[in-house]
């Protein structure tokens, strides 16, 4: 955006990849978490918080291979206030061009208790660990969690350890969504006022959306003062998610007569982000979603429509084109060709090699060989399939025949590759998916838990396709899958075997992780 100047510029602080995914059932690959770190910073987010390195080695390995791959944004890591902690995000940021590091400690009288810390020694805690953290890396951000319920004067004293031992981002968390609006802005308010050498800092705000708040409160403290926002693409996050940073971004784009700051953020690439994050994730975007729902563009009723026909601006306060949703309609259909599909492709965000086009020009025909009309939301839901399989995948479905009656228990018939070996099976179930998970797990037995099994019909009529997702949980682990088809079973087989294939790859790797241990 143009006339942004220092007074009026907020920082976006992307947490997709480390708050976001701690939502349940929401872990990404390291190759899926590489490939939304480049499209968050292609899109022009200031702060890329890639993970948590002390959680697992998996997280350490995707922060470093993140640092490495940045071209533009700051990489962040989070650590505890511990030294250990710190040390270890700070082996894996190292290697960005501006790395950043995280450190945050409970403040409230509830987290106080849990950690058993007196005030005085909470202090010296935070001097010691931020302190620590400077000495490695010149960008330091120290967070106070669950800042809205700590009391003011404590509060102040904290923030200002956090400053006066280097700190150059202090972060104020609404960790459980328990502030409002007015509340929000008068906190950053009164830190701004209260606290020596506030004015040399920048103050950031992290809302969750327990109470709906989120995206005002966030607002609130810029207005307030405060010149970064946390946030998540889809507004992904723990329990009822985090700040969505498509509606933090297009509210100051939209009321900038109100809200007169800007950011950096290319908003024509939202919607790809936005597609593509559901698709990682596994938690499809619900349909009145603001910004990137599918209906936020949709008019149903006679006055709307009619109103949207003779000026769009009576009932649309944004267009579709600036958040990347395509304004031109190429009818698609079995006659388009290959030319035709890779222009298509390329508005809704999909840039393809020669090689991947080919892939993806067979399955084009075949949906066009059992559905009269595609969709762009048929073309992306095309696309989300194509990326969540593999020719290489351990598990792959080569055959699947199901047999349906109004008595007694449905059939299904299941040819499938397990590893080197091809094999096939018959199985009963009570309905036609039930039938063929039951298949699934006779060709490879697991004891993996079905947490969530959901249907999203991508588009209207009969010939529809239907977007299955699949969450599975085994020790403490989540493993999500999601597939398209026009049949729903078929769609529901493949998101199963999605699944199963990651929970496959991370047994893998732990297994192997344990030997090296032992080896060495």
């Amino acid at each position: 955006m143009t006339s942004t100047t220092e007074q009026n510029r907020v920082l976006i602080f992307d947490t997709t990849l480390r708050d976001g995914e701690q939502s349940p059932g929401a872990t990404m690959s390291h190759d899926e978490k590489l490939e939304i770190a480049a499209l968050l910073d292609e899109m022009g987010v200031d702060i890329i918080e890639a993970g948590f390195p002390i959680a697992s080695e998996g997280d350490f390995e995707a922060v470093k291979a993140i640092s490495k791959n940045a071209k533009n944004a700051v990489i962040c890591g989070l650590a505890r206030a511990s030294l250990t902690d710190i040390d270890r995000a700070w082996e894996a940021v190292k290697y960005a061009a501006r790395p950043r590091i995280h450190t945050f400690i409970g403040t409230s009288p509830l987290h106080r208790d849990i950690t058993a810390l007196t005030q005085e020694a909470m202090i010296d805690k935070i001097a010691a660990t931020v302190t620590h953290a400077r000495n490695l890396c010149d960008n330091v951000q120290w967070s106070p969690m669950d800042a809205t319920r700590t009391e003011h004067d404590f509060l102040c004293r904290v923030v200002e350890t956090a400053i006066k031992s280097g700190a150059s981002t202090i972060n104020i968390p609404d960790t459980v969504g328990y502030t409002a609006p007015r509340e929000s802005a008068d906190l950053i308010a009164m830190l701004l006022e209260r606290v020596p050498g506030a004015e040399k800092v920048v103050f950031s705000t992290h809302c969750h959306n327990d109470l709906g708040m989120a995206t005002a409160n966030s607002l609130a403290a810029v207005e307030a003062g405060a010149r970064q926002i946390e946030c998540t693409i889809n507004g992904l996050g723990e329990r009822a998610g985090n700040t969505a940073l498509e509606e933090v971004v297009m509210a100051m784009r939209v009321r900038h007569d109100i809200m007169p700051f800007d950011t950096a953020i290319d908003t024509t690439k939202i919607m790809n982000l936005s597609r593509r994050v559901a698709q990682v994730s596994g938690f499809a975007v619900q349909f009145n979603k603001a910004v990137v729902g599918k209906n936020a563009f949709l008019h149903e009723s006679g006055i709307h429509q009619d109103g949207v026909l003779k000026n769009v601006q009576t009932f649309e306060i944004m267009r579709p084109e600036d958040i990347g949703l395509t304004a031109k309609n190429i009818a698609m259909g079995k006659h388009s060709g290959r030319a035709a599909l890779r222009a298509k492709l390329a508005e809704l965000g999909f840039e393809l090699g020669d090689n991947q086009l080919k892939d993806v020009f067979v399955r084009f025909k075949a949906l066009a060989d059992r559905k009269k009309e595609i969709f762009d939301e048929d073309l992306v839901a095309l696309m989300q399939d194509t990326a969540s399989t593999g020719e290489n995948d351990y598990l792959q479905i080569r055959r699947l025949r199901v047999v349906c009656g109004t008595d007694g228990p449905q059939e299904a018939e299941l040819t499938m590759q397990v590893g080197d070996t091809e094999a096939t099976i018959d199985a009963t179930g009570d309905g036609p998916v039930d039938a063929t998970f039951n298949a699934v797990r006779m060709l490879y037995p697991h004891d993996a838990q079905l947490e969530l099994y959901q249907v999203h019909a991508v588009t209207e009529g009969t010939d529809a396709q239907a977007t299955v997702s699949v969450r599975l949980s085994k020790d403490g682990q989540v493993y999500s899958g999601q597939s398209a088809d026009t049949d729903t079973v078929v769609a529901s087989a493949r998101a199963y075997v999605n699944a199963l294939n990651r929970l496959h790859l991370h047994q893998n790797r732990a297994n192997n992780s344990a030997l090296m241990k032992s080896a060495g």
